[in-house]
C-alpha cells in the first residue's frame, strides 16, 4: 500500500524533507504551500496550493518550514498525523526520545538518553550529545554541537557551526548565531553571537 506524505510548505528545508522522506520508505509525496506555482514538483512529486481533500488513510503531514514559529504553527494546525523522520545516514543512541513533527536530517549524530521534543530539527551533519534535552520546535542547525547533558529550550535556534559547550542550559526563544560558542547558562531570551557568545544589543 502506498505511503503518502504530505509536506507543509515548499521551500529549502521543504524539499530537503521530501529527499529525507523518500529515503525512509514514503513513496508518495505532495508538498503544501500556498505560494506554490503551477506545475512545480520536487523528484516527480507536485507542489499544491491546499491541502488536498482526498488525504486520509495511510497519509501523514509533516511540517516543512525551517522557521521554528512557523514550524510550530504548522504542527499546531496539522490535521493528520505527524510522521517523525530520521534519515537512514543519521546516527541515533539507544534510548533516544523523538516527538512527533521531528527531523533527524543526514550525517547528524543524536547520543543516548537524548530527548528531543516535537516539531525539533536536528540538521545535517549536527551532533548533540548524551542526555541532551531539547525543547519544541527548536533548531539545531548545520554542523552545530550541542555536547552532552545540556538543556535546550522551546524555538531556540542554534546556528550553523555554533558549539553549545556540556551540561548548558538556554531558556526559550533564544537565536545563538553562526559559529558561536556558548559558555554559560543562557537565562534571558534574545540574540547571542561570538565567542563566547554574548547576547547582541539594540
Amino acid at each position: 500500500m502506498s505511503k503518502g506524505l504530505l509536506i507543509l510548505g515548499f521551500g529549502g528545508h521543504a524539499r530537503s524533507v521530501g529527499d529525507i522522506a523518500l529515503s525512509t520508505g514514503f513513496d508518495n509525496l505532495t508538498f503544501v504551500d500556498e505560494e506554490a506555482r503551477d506545475g512545480e514538483e520536487f523528484a516527480d512529486f507536485p507542489a499544491v496550493r491546499v491541502l488536498p481533500s482526498s488525504a486520509a488513510g495511510q497519509w501523514l503531514i509533516f511540517p516543512g518550514s525551517g522557521d521554528n514559529a512557523r514550524r510550530r504553527a504548522q504542527c499546531e494546525s496539522a490535521l493528520l498525523p505527524l510522521a517523525t523522520l530520521v534519515a537512514p545516514t543519521a546516527s541515533v543512541g539507544r534510548q533516544c526520545e523523538i516527538g512527533q513533527g521531528s527531523l533527524v536530517a543526514h550525517q547528524a549524530h543524536m547520543g543516548p538518553l537524548t530527548k528531543v521534543g516535537r516539531g525539533v530539527i536536528i540538521n545535517s551533519g549536527a551532533v548533540v550529545d548524551h542526555e541532551c534535552v531539547i525543547g519544541d520546535f527548536s533548531h539545531i542547525s548545520v554542523n552545530a554541537t550541542v555536547a552532552g547533558r545540556c538543556r535546550i529550550g522551546t524555538q531556540v535556534l542554534v546556528g550553523a557551526g555554533a558549539t553549545v559547550i556540556d551540561r548548558l542550559s538556554i531558556c526559550d526563544n533564544v537565536i545563538i548565531g553562526a559559529g558561536a560558542t556558548v559558555v554559560r547558562d543562557i537565562e534571558v531570551p534574545g540574540v547571542y553571537t561570538g565567542t563566547p557568545a554574548r547576547r547582541a544589543h539594540g
